[in-house]
């Protein structure tokens, strides 16, 4: 079920549709952005409110899902997210880190770059 949870998610990112993505997640999803870059934040509703902007800041987003790694209801997803930033092409490797509790996604990690990001973008 695990392997399912997180392709949809995935799935539903590609696809930009805000509320198919909040509906992947619990209403008290947490999150987690390792990166300085990133914002963290819990809940849902929150998770939702902000997705439009990021999307929109984040055209044509498209996560490729390089290895996917579960471990019961836990998984790992190292991926390659492409996207269009201000008019420039930009190509960053990360990795997720998934923890799924009744069919959502509970907690996500998102561990990427800054200074790649940074760098692409200035």
């Amino acid at each position: 079920m695990t392997r399912q949870v997180v392709e949809r998610y995935i799935q539903a990112l590609n696809h930009h549709d805000p509320d198919a993505i909040a509906a992947c997640v619990t209403p008290d999803f947490h999150n987690e952005h390792t990166s300085v870059a990133g914002t963290s934040l819990r809940g849902r509703d929150a998770y939702r409110e902000r997705l439009p902007t990021f999307l929109g800041q984040f055209t044509d987003l498209r996560y490729e899902i390089e290895d996917l790694i579960v471990d019961g209801w836990r998984a790992a997803v190292p991926y390659r997210m492409s996207f269009h930033h201000d008019g420039r092409p930009v190509v960053i490797r990360g990795m997720f880190r998934f923890t799924v509790a009744d069919g959502l996604i509970a907690h996500r990690v998102d561990y990427w770059d800054g200074a790649d990001f940074a760098r692409q973008t200035s």
